[in-house]
């Protein structure tokens, strides 16, 4: 069974910067999409960056040029560097992926969420 694993999420001031890292565990044939998403308290999920496997990659307006996206398809693991937080950017950010099996339909798998908190 494939799973996420996420971890790299904390408390930092603002303009401080916080690292995520998501790893695809298990018997994976291949991951199409792979991105990062985020909740705060009383909003919606939100897209902040996803990357293809071919490393395409897309951001929210309100991260750009603050957050990158990259992968390393070889480990099967998504990395977010976010550089300049802002306490806007607080919230749960959750891992996820395009899960393509050998012999059945794609899905997507969600990782378990990070908590990251900025203050002002």
């Amino acid at each position: 069974q494939v799973q996420l694993v996420e971890s790299g999420g904390g408390l930092v001031q603002a303009g401080g910067s916080l690292r995520l890292s998501c790893a695809a565990t298990g018997s994976i044939f291949n991951i199409n999409a792979m991105g990062w998403y985020r909740q705060a308290p009383g909003k919606q999920r939100e897209l902040v960056a996803a990357s293809t496997s071919g490393g395409k990659t897309n951001y929210a307006d309100s991260v750009k040029g603050r957050f990158t996206i990259s992968r390393d398809n070889a480990k099967n693991t998504v990395y977010l560097q976010m550089n300049s937080l802002k306490p806007e950017d607080t919230a749960v950010y959750y891992c996820n992926a395009r899960i393509v099996p050998r012999y059945s339909d794609s899905y997507d798998l969600w990782g378990q969420g990070t908590q990251v908190t900025v203050s002002s």
